[in-house]
């Protein structure tokens, strides 16, 4: 049956006594979730129909006994959460809820805030299942309902129901720090063809994290995290560390304060105080991106003074300390204009935009060393102007246990294309850039995901070509396979970058500051040996999400191995040896924390230069990936990584 004829039923069979009809005004103030408990769970639990209701669990072992029950509840039901998990296709889950309920107007909108613990969007009814989430949901102060009113919806009483912003709006939600997962539902009003009320479901993680360590007696840090600082939605990051013994420094402090979208603006400011031995840095930061593909106009202001000693790796393996001060600014502005609609095709092509953008950089430096063209090329003052013009289609279609370990997880679908051009007013003399980028990434029929992207920028001056790039990048994951003991899914990157010309002491690198090396830099292991101009890297990772829970914390083991070429320009990257990491491990995490994923790894790394351990036990934090979206912002230098 399908999900909309389900709202249908349940809303006029459940919902009678709470509704309005025609003649009452739709505009409702409400201050609190008071109502939103009493109504919405049973209404929420009913229409989703999702696996992680217990009590449709219940029911479909009951009816899964005799055959005709059986097919009467597949007749009913949609299991959208295991059809999915066993055959990896979304084409289901992908429908537009909101579809139906097109040009309706919004009457009330509900906000339901769920627990951090025990409770879900798909089933709200559902209670902590001890007393640590009990204590946990009681010292943990959910987002303010009125916050998450003026600065997280892009609808209000009132409107007519644009079923593709609610799509937006609920993938908005999810991808914001301070919610774990959220829900947008419709239900239509009773007794009325023209008013619709909307339920909005939203679940917090956990958002304190103590951080810190001790050495000794003479060498400690500590400080916390805190992401939804009384529930404002603010992020507080602050930390202290001592260390007795060093005579540059015994104290050192960092601290970060961000206030995210800023009422109905979306704007987004952060100021960052960082005081430690070798960086030292004071930052300010106002900045709103292309949240949607309906966001026409996005930007930043952003400036700091830094005081770094920069390491850098010469050539002949000599390891430098470099003094830097400067002052750096950046300002960029941003607009999207709709092209192709068809009111057909609005989550097809109705989503393509064309976006002009313009970007100004300044550095400004006190301290260096001489700047020549000998012997240092780097920190030159500079200013910067940069111009684009792309193309960009993008929408999103939800899964599951891809980088997270069972969250619903807004994967990228579309294109983008961009060109970008611009000169530099540099002190060694002014030069001109250009550069060219092309992505795309979608869902191949029943064979997985696969992202592609190609770049290509310099400078020229004299008409000679520097610090040029030539990159490609492939991403691809399988679908999700059924295994007896959890799902499981295989994961490749490669990537190959070329330096054109680049000035000395510029290099990339296979160095991994943490994890297998999936979607990362490096091949796992840190190693100033493992440099040059061009590079190639392979990696491959098999997943398996267990069915193992451990304190609320979902276990998946982990098999990899990755490959490694390269050499700096005089020498053929093709020719260098093949550097190797190979090994296997396991991951813990609790979706409902801002806890970084744990992960336990044995790696063996067999000809890694000057490595007298080719085998690597460690224990690490792997922070959360991220899709590779297709939205255009800030015009930007092709990066040498």
């Amino acid at each position: 049956m399908p999900s909309h004829w389900v709202v249908w039923c349940v809303a006029l069979l459940g919902i009678g006594a709470y509704g309005q009809n025609d003649s009452t005004r739709y505009v409702s103030k409400k201050t609190n979730d008071s109502l939103a408990t009493k109504i919405s769970p049973a209404i929420i639990d009913t229409a989703l129909m999702q696996r992680d209701s217990m009590f449709y669990n219940r029911l479909k072992a009951k009816m899964y006994k005799h055959r005709m029950t059986r097919q009467l509840y597949d007749l009913v039901f949609q299991d959208v959460y295991n059809s999915q998990a066993r055959t990896g296709e979304v084409s289901q889950i992908e429908v537009n809820p909101f579809k139906p309920f097109e040009g309706r107007i919004i009457g009330d909108i509900y906000i339901r805030r769920l627990g951090v613990f025990g409770q879900s969007v798909y089933d709200t009814l559902r209670q902590p299942g001890n007393w640590v989430e009990r204590t946990g949901n009681r010292l943990h102060t959910n987002t303010r309902e009125n916050i998450i009113r003026r600065s997280y919806l892009l609808f209000k009483e009132g409107d007519a129901l644009d079923p593709t912003i609610l799509r937006d709006n609920e993938r908005l939600l999810r991808t914001t720090s301070i919610f774990h997962d959220a829900r947008i539902l419709v239900l239509p009003r009773p007794g009325s063809r023209q008013f619709v009320d909307v339920y909005v479901i939203t679940q917090d993680v956990w958002s304190l994290l103590p951080t810190g360590g001790v050495g000794s007696l003479n060498q400690f840090s500590l400080g916390f995290e805190q992401n939804n600082f009384r529930g404002l939605g603010h992020q507080l990051h602050a930390q202290v560390a001592y260390s007795g013994a060093d005579p540059r420094q015994k104290i050192e402090y960092q601290g970060r304060y961000t206030v995210p979208f800023i009422g109905k603006t979306f704007l987004t400011a952060q100021a960052d105080f960082i005081y430690l031995r070798d960086l030292k840095q004071i930052a300010f930061r106002l900045y709103r991106p292309f949240l949607t593909p309906d966001t026409k106009y996005a930007g930043s202001i952003e400036v700091n003074h830094t005081r770094v000693n920069n390491r850098l790796v010469a050539r002949n393996d000599s390891v430098l300390l470099v003094p830097l001060s400067y002052n750096y600014s950046d300002i960029w502005i941003g607009r999207s204009f709709r092209i192709f609609y068809s009111p057909n095709d609005a989550e097809g092509k109705g989503r393509s935009r064309l976006v002009l953008a313009i970007r100004n950089t300044n550095y400004e430096y006190f301290e260096r060393p001489t700047v020549t063209a000998d012997t240092n090329q780097l920190y030159q003052d500079s200013r910067t102007t940069l111009f684009t013009i792309g193309y960009s289609r993008r929408k999103y279609v939800r899964d599951v246990l891809i980088y997270g370990f069972g969250r619903t997880e807004d994967v990228p679908v579309g294109e983008a294309i961009s060109v970008v051009v611009g000169f530099d007013n540099a002190e060694l003399g002014p030069r001109k850039y250009a550069g060219l980028n092309f992505s795309q990434g979608k869902y191949l029929n029943k064979a997985g995901y696969l992202y592609a992207l190609a770049s290509l920028g310099g400078y020229t001056r004299n008409q000679r070509i520097e610090q040029g790039v030539f990159s490609l990048e492939g991403n691809y994951f399988s679908p999700l396979m059924t295994t007896k003991w959890g799902n499981m899914r295989h994961f490749f990157n490669s990537r190959f970058t070329v330096g054109i010309d680049r000035f000395d002491n510029e290099y990339i690198t296979l160095n991994s500051s943490s994890g297998s090396g999936i979607n990362t830099d490096g091949i796992g292991i840190n190693n100033d040996a493992l440099r040059g101009t061009n590079r190639w890297l392979i990696n491959y990772e098999n997943i398996l999400f267990s069915k193992l829970n451990l304190v609320g914390f979902r276990v998946a083991f982990i098999s990899f191995a990755n490959l490694g070429l390269v050499s700096f320009q005089e020498r053929s990257l093709l020719r260098g040896p093949i550097y190797q990491g190979y090994g296997i491990g396991f991951r813990l995490r609790n979706e409902n924390l801002t806890f970084n994923s744990f992960q336990i790894r044995l790696a063996y790394y067999p000809n890694i230069p000057n490595n007298a351990y080719p085998f690597r036990f460690a224990f690490e934090g792997i922070p959360v990936l991220r899709f590779r979206d297709f939205d255009l912002s800030a015009p930007q230098l092709i990066p040498y990584r």
